[in-house]
């Protein structure tokens, strides 16, 4: 070999941390520029978020070119959009500034998705990490070390009480990953020999994307409109916590109906453990227990849908939160997450390639959603008096006491932990999209979910959210009750 030959030999060019090898990429990592960087950029943010304390109205001095600008989206989108909202890219915690000049005090955050708030020194630090990736997107050809270690984080969450969901699937976004979970208990029904199972059962209300397959299963109507039915879905009754027993015995005798009726031809009973979009409906391990067992005497695949519940109870899961670990046979995540996912068992692996995807997560999304997992246990979030219960239990008392004060105007509190809603006035769409309304212009951001009764739910920030959040929040909707009572009369 010539000096020449031997000179240009990488592995001798490579960078060393105490005489241990390491990449290039990691010494990047860990160059002290790459760390002053990030400290003049947290140090810029923190000192310009910090002006934002309280909700404000709008700057008039911005009004024109905000309002150009939804109506250049609402000619690009072919339709308005549901609110007028603009970021203008900066928050702070639960706050955030609007394009024209406006704070709000997110309590939806994109439903559910930031769960850190806005700018967040954490989530822009561990963004930069995502941005030093060679890639801004993570596929299934060519993955990165991150992608690995989400994967081992959920799959460690998903499996503490024992279920057996020891593979996970990244995608972009909830509907793919729970696209992905029918895929997998369909192709897991055909193995078996039942070709025939396209049938699906759900709960009346469920909502579980907008996909051609989706929209079939999802219980709206005007979703699927004009759309073919991708899935065969037949609906049980949710429980109904004013009649518990009641609604519960009513749903096992449709669930042994229909079982008869369609023997073999189940590919799946698809389920929220606690009702979403439906409406805030809580379950309860009695409930699922009571058709769960049913089910799996039938040997019909169970697939939980924790898209919009993951992180907001007593445990990661929901399912793990009513004790349903024996059962859960394909569970999917996503929103808060920031890259979404699907778990299942061995006995589910895929016995052909019928699971694949381009895109699995952006490098961002995976380094953020790592970060976010890590600070969802320091806040303490977990447990049956963390702070997920806590913060239920507060907000809760106050929204009472606004029953109290509004009898007429507000009811509830309803649903799980950090997933709490209320009925306004006499539970119509149009009367619950009026108080919601109001509570934009007021400051308060909150969204609509049921339908029969219609609510209006909150999905609190769970890794920041603080009770003096919750003070604002209750006080904002205090004055919006005020002003919703105005507009009624």
């Amino acid at each position: 070999m010539s000096s020449s030959a031997s000179s240009s030999n990488p592995q001798k060019s490579s960078p060393t941390t105490g005489g241990s090898p390491r990449t290039h990429a990691e010494a990047l990592r860990a160059d002290p520029r790459i760390a002053e960087a990030k400290r003049l950029i947290a140090e810029a943010v923190q000192e310009h978020s910090a002006a934002l304390e309280k909700p404000v109205a709008k700057n008039d001095g911005l009004a024109d070119g905000y309002q150009g600008m939804l109506d250049r989206f609402t000619a690009v989108r072919g339709g308005s959009m549901f609110w007028p909202y603009l970021s203008a890219g900066l928050g702070n915690q639960s706050l955030v500034e609007l394009a024209d000049g406006s704070v709000k005090l997110d309590f939806i955050g994109g439903i559910g998705v930031h769960g850190c708030g806005h700018s967040h020194p954490a989530m822009i630090d561990s963004a930069i990490d995502g941005a030093l990736e060679d890639t801004v997107m993570q596929g299934n050809l060519q993955q990165h070390p991150p992608s690995l270690k989400m994967c081992e984080r959920l799959i460690g969450l998903a499996t503490t009480g024992g279920a057996k969901l020891n593979h996970c699937l990244l995608s972009t976004s909830g509907a793919m990953a729970n696209e992905n979970a029918l895929k997998i208990a369909m192709h897991h029904q055909s193995n078996k020999g039942l070709s025939g199972a396209n049938r699906v059962i759900a709960f009346d209300n469920a909502f579980a994307g907008r996909t051609l397959a989706l929209a079939s299963l999802t219980d709206r109507a005007k979703y699927r409109m004009g759309l073919p039915l991708a899935v065969q879905v037949d609906y049980l009754p949710f429980l109904d916590p004013d009649d518990p027993d009641k609604s519960q015995r009513w749903a096992v005798d449709e669930l042994h109906r229909l079982l008869a009726r369609h023997p073999g031809r189940y590919a799946a009973f698809w389920a929220e453990p606690i009702a979403g979009e439906g409406g805030y409906y809580p379950g309860s391990e009695g409930f699922f227990r009571s058709l769960c067992e049913p089910l799996r005497e039938a040997g019909i695949p169970i697939i939980f849908d924790e898209v919009q519940s993951f992180a907001r109870t007593t445990r990661p899961f929901a399912f793990q939160h009513y004790g349903l670990d024996q059962f859960a046979d394909i569970v999917t995540i996503g929103k808060i997450t920031q890259v979404c996912a699907t778990l299942y068992g061995t006995d589910f692996v895929p016995k052909g390639p019928i699971l694949s995807q381009t895109f699995t997560g952006s490098s961002a999304s995976i380094s953020t959603g790592l970060k976010m997992l890590d600070m969802l246990d320091e806040f303490g979030c977990f447990g049956a008096d963390g702070q997920n219960q806590k913060r239920h239990d507060y907000f809760a008392a106050g929204l009472q006491q606004l029953h109290k004060k509004y009898p007429s105007l507000i009811r509830g509190p309803y649903g799980e932990c950090m997933m709490i809603a209320f009925t306004p006035g006499d539970g119509s769409y149009d009367q619950a999209k009026l108080l919601m309304d109001t509570m934009y212009e007021i400051g308060l951001l909150g969204f609509v979910c049921g339908a029969e009764p219609t609510r209006i739910r909150f999905l609190p920030p769970p890794a920041i959210a603080t009770q003096q959040h919750i003070d604002m929040a209750l006080s904002l909707l205090d004055q919006s009750l005020e002003a919703f009572s105005k507009k009624l009369s």
